[in-house]
């Protein structure tokens, strides 16, 4: 057996990722969409929601590719993203103060803040506070927005009472979402605080959190009355991603904090 690739395995708020940094080799064995799946299946691999891989970019500090557990390219993640900025420093490629990440969706800039990392994406586009799609029973209001990927957003009752798996799967594949379907994440009010669950194409699952969906559902709570510019939303893994929002030129640009942590590190190896 022969040394491989050294990987990081980290957890934003239990979305969790393989992280690779190109710097440790060529890394174009690593993105077979097969060789992904492989990769991040629980049982015989490492197991993760996806992979990351860290690169060189002449526009930002980085390069952020990020690709689903099943082998799809996703155009960004925000817990990759929390987890990369955390990362980053650690390897010595950008400044814990202050850095730009390129992703598939543009240039985001982040930082650590009393050792939280914490990004600006890009502003909200295709906000519907109405989406096309039905609510059912337990559901209120259904909206749908594009923070970095396409997300519908379902106001529940009760968000425990969901059957995220046939509910989410319905929902990730309507015609009305696009032709590459959309996250699906459901929110319920619980005393003071909002809990969120989210099914996320490309997993084809419930995953532990979504930064990109904690984003989508602040801004949907705010469209429809019901949040203010500071949301706080509590995942499935029972950590609490922060959202804020601010208009800038007619939009709204969003900013996302929460937990990026290195679980360990290692390397692969192959026979």
């Amino acid at each position: 057996m022969s040394e491989g690739h050294r990987f990081y395995k980290m957890s934003g708020s239990g979305n969790d990722f393989i992280v690779f940094d190109s710097r440790d080799g060529d890394v174009g064995d690593l993105l077979d969409a097969a060789r992904i799946r492989h990769l991040c299946d629980r049982r015989q691999g490492i197991g993760a929601d996806g992979v990351v891989v860290i690169q060189p970019s002449v526009r930002a500090d980085i390069l952020m590719k990020y690709f689903n557990s099943d082998g799809s390219p996703g155009e960004m993640c925000g817990n990759a993203a929390l987890c990369v900025t955390r990362l980053a420093p650690r390897l010595g490629l950008a400044d814990a103060a202050g850095m730009t990440i390129e992703t598939d969706d543009g240039i985001v800039r982040s930082r650590l803040i009393d050792d939280r990392p914490e990004i600006d994406l890009r502003p909200v586009r295709g906000l519907r506070v109405a989406a096309e799609g039905r609510p059912e029973a337990g559901e209120r209001q259904l909206g749908y927005a594009v923070a970095g990927v396409p997300h519908v957003v379902v106001l529940c009752d009760d968000v425990s009472a969901i059957d995220v798996a046939s509910r989410g799967a319905a929902l990730r594949s309507a015609g009305w979402t696009g032709p590459a379907g959309a996250n699906v994440n459901f929110v319920s009010r619980e005393g003071s605080e909002w809990r969120i669950r989210t099914f996320e194409r490309g997993v084809e699952a419930e995953t532990l959190a979504c930064g990109t969906g904690a984003v989508a559902t602040a801004t949907l709570l705010n469209a429809w009355g019901l949040g203010g510019a500071q949301s706080a939303l509590r995942t499935r893994s029972g950590c609490t991603l922060e959202v804020s929002l601010r208009e800038e030129k007619g939009e709204v640009a969003p900013r996302l904090r929460g937990d990026g942590r290195l679980v360990f590190e290692g390397r692969l190896r192959e026979v």
